[in-house]
C-alpha cells in the first residue's frame, strides 16, 4: 500500500492536524458556590410567616393596650358612677323611720350599703368610728383587712390605688357630713383592676393561640401553593442540569399564563435557539469535515510523494495550490451557511426594484460567455437586503453558466407583485430531474442528470446559499424546471 492509499483513511491526517494545532486547552473551571443556597420555596414561606408573624404580634400589642385602657377608663367610670350615686343620696335622702333627713351618718352609710348589689370584682364599705360593711365579704373579704381600710380613709386623696393581697385595687371615696352636726363618714368603693387585667391576659392568649393556629394553616397553605408556583421553576432547573451538548431536545411543558409560565416559555425559546446553534455549528464541522478530507489528503499525499523533479514538483504544486483554492473557496461557503443563522445576517433597506436588476444583469455578463438577456423589469420600491439579494441572483447565474455552454441564453428578470418580489433566473441548460428537485438546495447537493460540463469542482453548496439568503428574508427560494427544458431558479420574497 503506498502512501497515497495509506492517507485515504484519513487517520494519519488528523493526527498531523491536530498536532500541528498543539494542546487543546482546558476548559476554564467552574466558579466556586459561595455560601449555603435555601431553596425558593423556603424563602417564600419564611418571609411570609415572618411578615404574618410581626402582623399578629402587632394585633396582640394593640389588642392588649386597647383592653388594658378599656380596663382603666371602666374602672374610673364605674368609680365616678358610685361615687356620684352616693352623694346623690346623701343629698336627697330620707331617714324611712321618720321621713326626715338622716341625722346620724352612720345610718346613712349603713342604708345605702344594703341597697348596693356590688359586682365580685368590688369592694364596698363605710367607715365613721368604726368600719361598716355588707353582708357579702366581697373579693378575698378585703374590707376585713384593717391595713386596705386605713390605706384608703386614711389617704387624703379622694381616688387612688393600693396593693392588696388580691392585686391592686383602685379606689375613691366621698366624705359625709352630717346635717345636725356630730362625727362625719366616709363611702369608699374598691375595685380589683388586677382581675380584669387578667381577664385581658386571658382574652390576648385567645388570640395568641388563633393566630398560631392561623399562621401554621397558612404557613402549610403557603407551602403547598409556593410548591405549585415554583414547579416549573424546579423543573427548568432539573432539565438545565439533564441537557448536555449532545441532547438539547428536552422541554418544558408550560401550563398557565403568569409570570412562571412566561419564564418557562423563555426558557423553552433558549433552548430552541441553543439547539439551532449547537445544530448549526455540528452541521459545519459535519459539511467541513466531509468536504475538506478528500482535498486535504489529497495535498498531503501529493507532498509526501513529490520527488525531486522540477517537472514533478511544479505540477505537484499546481495540483496542490488548486486543491488549496478550492478548500478556500467550501471554507467561505461554509463561513456564509453558519453566519446565515445569526439575526444580522440581513440587513434590509428600501431599494428601487427596477435599479436593482439592471446592475446585477451588468455584472453577470462579465461571468461567462453565454447569451445575456435581461428580461422584464418590476418597478416599485421593496425592502431587502441589495447585496445578499445580489449575491444569490449572482450564485443562480454562476449555477446557470454550469449547466451551459458558450452562446446559450440565460434570462435574468424581476417582478413586483402584490406584496411580494420575485427574481428569476433562466437557462436553456438541461433541467432538473424530478428525483433531484426536492433536494437540489440542501449542502453538498448535486443534480444526476447534469451534463458532463456542469462539473467545475463546485462543492454543491452555491444553492444552499441561495436558500439561506431567501430564508434571511423570510422568503423561498423556488425552481421551475422540466428535464431537457432548461430550469428557472428564483427568489420568491416579502416586498415589505
Amino acid at each position: 500500500m503506498n502512501s497515497t492509499e495509506k492517507l485515504i483513511d484519513g487517520s494519519d491526517a488528523r493526527t498531523e492536524v491536530l498536532a500541528r494545532r498543539g494542546p487543546v486547552p482546558e476548559p476554564a473551571p467552574r466558579r466556586p458556590r459561595v455560601g449555603t443556597r435555601v431553596p425558593a420555596r423556603v424563602r417564600i414561606l419564611g418571609w411570609l410567616l415572618f411578615v404574618m408573624a410581626l402582623a399578629m404580634l402587632a394585633v396582640g400589642v394593640a389588642v392588649r393596650t386597647i383592653l388594658l385602657a378599656d380596663v382603666e377608663r371602666d374602672t374610673a367610670v364605674a368609680l365616678e358612677q358610685e361615687i356620684g350615686e352616693f352623694s346623690e343620696f346623701a343629698a336627697t335622702g330620707r331617714d324611712p323611720d321618720d321621713g326626715l333627713p338622716f341625722g346620724d351618718v352612720a345610718d346613712l352609710l349603713q342604708l345605702h350599703l344594703q341597697r348596693q348589689y356590688p359586682d365580685d370584682d368590688e369592694i364596698l364599705f363605710g367607715y365613721t368610728d368604726r368600719l361598716l360593711r355588707q353582708e357579702r365579704s366581697g373579693p378575698g373579704d378585703l374590707v376585713a383587712d384593717a391595713a386596705v381600710v386605713s390605706a384608703i380613709v386614711d389617704s387624703p386623696d379622694s381616688v387612688g390605688s393600693t396593693q392588696t393581697s388580691e392585686g391592686e385595687v383602685a379606689w375613691a371615696k366621698q366624705v359625709a357630713e352630717p346635717s345636725g352636726g356630730g362625727q362625719a363618714g366616709t363611702f369608699a368603693i374598691g375595685i380589683l383592676v388586677d382581675r380584669e387585667r387578667a381577664d385581658v391576659s386571658d382574652t390576648v392568649r385567645v388570640v395568641i393561640g388563633v393566630s398560631l393556629m392561623a399562621l401554621l394553616f397558612t404557613g402549610g397553605i403557603a407551602w403547598v401553593v409556593a410548591g405549585q408556583i415554583l414547579a416549573p421553576v424546579r423543573l427548568v432547573r432539573r432539565t438545565a442540569a439533564q441537557i448536555t451538548t449532545d441532547d438539547l431536545s428536552r422541554r418544558i411543558e408550560v401550563d398557565g399564563r403568569d409570570d412562571v409560565a412566561e419564564l418557562a416559555d423563555t426558557f423553552n425559546d433558549m433552548l430552541d435557539r441553543l439547539e439551532s446553534a449547537f445544530a448549526a455549528q455540528r452541521q459545519f464541522v459535519d459539511d467541513a469535515s466531509h468536504e475538506l478530507r478528500t482535498p486535504i489528503t489529497i495535498v498531503l499525499g501529493h507532498l509526501e510523494l513529490m520527488g525531486d523533479d522540477p517537472r514533478e514538483r511544479e505540477e505537484t504544486v499546481r495540483l496542490v495550490t488548486d486543491e488549496l483554492d478550492r478548500m478556500n473557496r467550501i471554507v467561505e461557503d461554509l463561513l456564509l451557511l453558519a453566519k446565515a443563522e445569526r439575526p444580522d445576517f440581513v440587513h434590509k433597506q428600501p431599494v428601487d426594484l427596477e435599479t436593482l436588476p439592471r446592475d446585477i444583469d451588468a455584472k453577470v455578463r462579465a461571468l461567462a460567455d453565454r447569451d445575456w438577456i435581461l428580461g422584464h423589469v418590476g418597478t416599485g420600491s421593496v425592502r431587502v437586503d441589495p447585496q445578499r439579494v445580489t449575491q444569490a441572483v449572482l450564485q443562480l447565474a454562476q449555477n446557470a453558466v454550469s449547466h451551459t455552454g458558450p452562446g446559450d441564453r440565460i434570462v435574468v428578470g424581476s417582478e413586483l407583485a402584490l406584496d411580494r418580489v420575485l427574481l428569476w433566473v433562466s437557462d436553456t441548460g438541461p433541467g432538473v430531474s424530478s428525483e433531484d428537485a426536492p433536494t437540489i438546495f440542501e449542502r453538498f447537493a448535486r443534480g444526476t442528470s447534469a451534463s458532463p460540463r456542469s462539473d467545475n469542482g463546485g462543492a454543491g453548496l452555491g444553492l444552499s446559499i441561495v436558500r439561506a439568503i431567501a430564508d434571511g428574508h423570510h422568503g423561498a427560494a423556488t425552481l421551475d424546471s422540466r428535464p431537457g427544458a432548461g430550469a428557472t431558479f428564483g427568489l420568491d420574497l416579502p416586498a415589505r
